[in-house]
């Protein structure tokens, strides 16, 4: 290859499963005509990637995965280099494509024993065959992030806890489960995107830190990973004015944090790959178009991924870099392509008429992290409160944000009958109404399925809601079960009056059957809370 080739290959655009004809003729010319290294695949335009402020309404499509699959046969097709497929599919390719397998999030792995963490490993290994099956070479996964700000926008649910040695541990397994079936893994976002309070999609996180406090804390996972050759890390796009002479200079476009802290001070010399540079928090620094691009490479990133201007960097970084730092890339790259085998003549693609994933052995998979992962945040002998209610006709199930018509309330039904009651939407006229249906019951089993992931407006439970389950809680004998992310219940008002809370973080069928399966067996609770959550 000459240089400029070379160069191609650390361009990595992003192209969306669900576009156009127009657009993926576009990704074809760049391919044919700048011999870019690698795609990263995303659900459609208005997916989060691209769409931060979410105005425009994602479009489900049943045929994703079928496209996607047929997208990954044609790039690779009119490639004259193989190109390394890559997608950020932490929590399963469920992320990105309908219809596909969904495992937990890393909050919900974090929440396991150590002793079973051989079952992040299954997860890392399931998700590794999910992507093989269709075609991808490398997930942007998992965090090495410790979630240590509880106010965090953005990393929360998706990071495995605030214990920087079971963040450590865990991103490890997730990332040796991933190695054993071909898949490369990467651990982001370096030097640790944990404790902020700004989304990076949208503005620039500044972190106070000292190097001495990051290397206690926020660099330990990364560290750790270092010591056991981790394929790839990502770099975020936060600022850490101790480490760059004060500056808010983001970590991707910073000589000091990529060259002098990950390379030489930590002796890293994997691949290093740039967070999104279509983010806000970086993207509109520069108005000469190539110039990110340029920037990035020049602050010691091999591969710069959703790259905007391709044929623009490209020219950029053939102007500026020496010979001596584009070999050095070019040849860390190369041995990811190798490590998966996509340049031995044998490209391996995906079977077009195969759409049968393991469904069997993700459900059975899922069910043991629901048993191992249930926590019990409070009781107070609710289960023998329970059963004295059970034989009189003062009971009640009552759900939220999902009808009746739920795995947990079926699977209590045939040992515990009782009238269930549920809200879904409707404001306060239809919780006054709730309110006099219930008057009449003393104690309550409540299930949340909170509606979002995301701490944004109280995890989209509605102030109603939340002034509502409050009174109850004052008034009746409460069980609660949640299913959601754990830091919902920092919103959730007067839970001490609760005769007990049981969290179960994912509303999967299985974690429903294993809530149901604890309430009426009354089993241990193996997980614990991987985050410090206040107001419990």
């Amino acid at each position: 290859m000459t240089l400029e080739q070379k160069i191609g290959q650390f361009f990595f655009p992003a192209v969306f499963i669900n576009d156009t004809e127009e657009n993926i003729l576009a990704t074809e010319r760049l391919i044919k005509e700048h011999n870019i290294g690698g795609l990263t695949f995303f659900h459609s335009r208005a997916s989060a990637a691209t769409n931060y402020e979410t105005k425009k309404k994602v479009v489900l499509n049943e045929d994703s995965f079928k496209r996607l699959k047929e997208l990954i046969v044609r790039y690779q097709n009119c490639a004259s280099t193989p190109l390394l497929m890559s997608i950020d599919a932490e929590w399963g390719l469920a992320m990105r494509v309908e219809k596909t397998p969904q495992y937990p999030y890393a909050i919900t792995l974090g929440a396991l024993p150590n002793s079973q963490k051989n079952l992040v490993y299954e997860v890392g290994k399931q998700i590794g065959l999910d992507l093989k099956s269709v075609g991808i070479h490398y997930n942007l996964a998992p965090l090495a992030d410790i979630n240590n700000n509880p106010n965090n926008p953005v990393i929360g649910y998706r990071s495995f806890g605030e214990n920087k040695e079971k963040v450590a541990d865990f991103a490890l397994e997730y990332l040796n489960g991933m190695n054993e079936v071909g898949i490369l893994g990467c651990l982001k976002h370096f030097p640790g995107h944990g404790n902020t309070n700004v989304d990076s999609h949208l503005g620039l996180p500044v972190l106070e830190e000292t190097l001495a406090e990051l290397l206690e804390n926020e660099l330990v996972p990364f560290i750790k990973g270092i010591k056991n050759n981790v394929d790839s890390i990502m770099i975020g796009h936060l600022a850490v004015p101790a480490l760059n002479e004060g500056k808010d200079t983001s970590a991707t476009l910073s000589k000091s944090i990529i060259e002098t802290l990950l390379r030489k001070q930590l002796g890293y010399d994997g691949l290093v790959i740039s967070d999104a540079l279509n983010m806000h928090s970086v993207s509109k620094l520069y108005q000469k178009k190539g110039q990110l691009e340029w920037e990035a490479f020049n602050a010691g990133n091999d591969v710069l991924c959703f790259a905007e201007n391709v044929p623009e960097g490209i020219q950029e970084i053939l102007k500026n870099a020496t010979p001596e730092r584009i070999e050095a890339s070019f040849n860390r790259l190369w041995k990811c392509k190798q490590k998966v085998g996509i340049i031995d003549g044998k490209l391996p693609l995906p079977n077009l008429t195969e759409s049968n994933f393991d469904y069997e052995t993700t459900s059975v998979l899922n069910r043991k992290i629901a048993q191992n992962s249930i926590t019990k945040i409070k009781d107070d002998n609710n289960t023998i409160t329970i059963f004295d209610a059970k034989n009189r006709e003062d009971l009640a199930k009552l759900s939220f944000y999902k009808n009746t018509d739920n795995a947990f309330f079926k699977s209590l039904n045939a040992a515990l009958p009782s009238p269930e009651f549920s809200y879904e939407t409707g404001g306060k006229l239809t919780l006054k109404e709730l309110e006099k249906a219930l008057t009449r019951f003393d104690t309550l089993i409540i299930s949340l399925f909170v509606p979002k992931a995301k701490p944004l407006n109280n995890f989209d439970i509605e102030d109603s809601v939340l002034q509502f389950l409050g009174d109850l809680f004052q008034n009746k004998k409460c069980i609660l079960y949640v299913f959601g992310n754990p830091y919902a219940l920092q919103v959730i008002p007067n839970l001490k009056h609760t005769l007990g809370i049981i969290e179960m973080y994912q509303d999967f069928t299985e974690f429903q059957e294993t809530a149901a399966e604890q309430l009426l067996e009354n089993t241990t609770c193996k997980g614990t809370l991987p985050v410090i959550v206040s107001g419990i």
